[in-house]
């Protein structure tokens, strides 16, 4: 009898478990299904709005030639547009925005040896301690046996003593042999002979010295790590956990979670390479092959050495993967910060479009999304002009308008949605944030065009380093 109700009993709670799953699978499912419909309305008001599917076009006044010229030729500027907006729809749709919790496939003790590198100038050493010390605590409260975490920096961090904590000091005579500057240059010095310590078979996890990992990201890392299928991996960013130190930046930040979502995640599960680049931070790479790639591409490759370093590795042939799970870190705390990082952002990727060492056919997708970023002052006035001054253009360009402008102003809803989930912040706080984002969008845009306008001028090679001292963060809580 006691056996017959042990197994009754261990059935009933196996029914139960597999009744939770499908529960869950349904509402993942289901919200899925929700945003996409929701996005898809989206698109078709904004055509409808254009009179990009019905409609006759306003009747258009008679300019001399060489100003009709110049009006279509600004109206041709949404187009330089269409390859992201296309990347970030299918991201979005394709694949299931709300992903359920990820599991590990093999065990931690199977795992290859991780070291977790942490670059930074050392200006910040209470930043640093507080961020070593979390995401120490996280990587042992997920299980994680064989890591370090490493910080590499200008100047030294008293940090605590810890075997599983080594800190990498950049002699200030150093010099690699290309030129490299700024964070380049002290990544490469971490893969010179007499300063690795790593195996090629083992794998580094770049992060930021804001950046705080997971226990889901941490999970992601681990399964991407154990398939072993490919050298580079990357995740999503979010920017709005705990204290929020500037509402506006941080709406403004939604847009690049729905571009990880969207555009990253298309290109990494499907061609699995960097078509329009990558970040700096929640960098996941083999050891052999970021020693064969390098950070070595002289001041050119080190601006945005996240993006010169991804078409380098994309020319030679290594494969990029998206990883499951999300980090955190912060938007730029003042206006002016947000401005100079967009604009170090602007020059980085000019110098990397521009530089004869990486083929036209790796970088050509990069450098349209580049000039999309660029003309978007233009871009933007020629959509204002053609309501006050119309000019005949075909019924196809005002429908690729429509929905690169569709497409634009969902990414802002989707990535309130990712940012400020509804189990925490509660339906009321999260429709505020949603209207808060799309009133900040205008905002934004003027503050992205100041940037380009200042990033198309004076010296390229700066790095600018935004402030990031912050209040004591909340309870630390972990995605799970």
């Amino acid at each position: 009898d006691r056996d017959n109700c042990r197994i009754t009993r261990t059935g009933g709670i196996m029914a139960v478990s597999r009744l939770s799953l499908a529960f869950s699978e349904t509402l993942h499912t289901t919200k899925h299904v929700v945003h996409v419909c929701l996005f898809i309305t989206i698109i078709i008001l904004f055509e409808v709005g254009a009179l990009g599917l019905w409609g006759d076009p306003p009747a258009s006044a008679s300019y001399p030639p060489l100003v009709t010229l110049l009006f279509q030729v600004t109206r041709l500027l949404p187009l330089l547009a269409l390859p992201q907006a296309l990347f970030n729809l299918l991201g979005l749709i394709c694949f299931n925005a709300f992903p359920e919790r990820s599991k590990l496939k093999g065990s931690p003790l199977l795992a290859p040896f991780l070291c977790l590198r942490v670059v930074t100038r050392g200006d910040y050493p209470d930043l640093v301690r507080q961020n070593v010390n979390r995401n120490l605590t996280t990587c042992l409260r997920v299980g994680l046996e064989k890591f370090m975490i490493e910080v590499v920096t200008d100047k030294t961090i008293d940090l605590p003593e810890n075997q599983r904590i080594r800190q990498v000091v950049v002699p200030s005579s150093y010099r690699p042999k290309s030129g490299a500057l700024f964070k380049a240059r002290a990544l490469q010095y971490c893969l010179e002979e007499d300063v690795n310590v790593l195996a090629d078979t083992d794998w580094i996890v770049h992060l930021d010295e804001e950046t705080l990992v997971t226990d889901a990201a941490i999970r992601g890392i681990l399964n991407f790590v154990i398939e072993g299928r490919h050298q580079f991996g990357q995740g999503l960013i979010t920017y709005a956990n705990e204290n929020i130190q500037n509402w506006f930046t941080t709406l403004a930040d939604s847009f690049r979670v729905s571009d990880d979502m969207g555009k990253l995640r298309f290109q990494f599960k499907v061609f699995h390479k960097p078509l329009f680049g990558w970040k700096g931070s929640y960098v996941v790479t083999q050891t052999g092959a970021e020693r064969r790639v390098t950070f070595d591409h002289g001041p050119d490759g080190s601006v945005a050495e996240d993006n010169y370093f991804g078409m380098v590795a994309f020319k030679e042939g290594y494969s990029f993967d998206f990883i499951e799970g999300e980090m955190w870190e912060k938007s730029p705390f003042t206006i002016y910060d947000f401005l100079q990082q967009r604009k170090r952002w602007l020059q980085g990727i000019l110098l990397v479009v521009h530089s004869p060492h990486i083929p036209i056919s790796t970088k050509w997708l990069l450098a349209v999304s580049l000039y999309s970023w660029v003309t978007m002052p233009l871009a933007l006035s020629s959509v204002v002009l053609s309501t006050i001054f119309p000019v005949p253009v075909p019924g196809l360009l005002n429908l690729v308008a429509a929905f690169v402008g569709g497409v634009n102003f969902y990414m802002y809803i989707f990535g309130v949605i990712k940012s400020f989930r509804v189990d925490r912040v509660g339906w009321m706080r999260m429709a505020m944030c949603m209207i808060g984002a799309l009133i900040t969008m205008p905002f934004n845009f003027l503050v992205e065009n100041i940037a380009v306008l200042r990033g198309l001028v004076g010296n390229k090679h700066k790095f600018y380093i935004v402030n990031k001292l912050t209040g004591a963060p909340d309870n630390g809580v972990n995605i799970v």
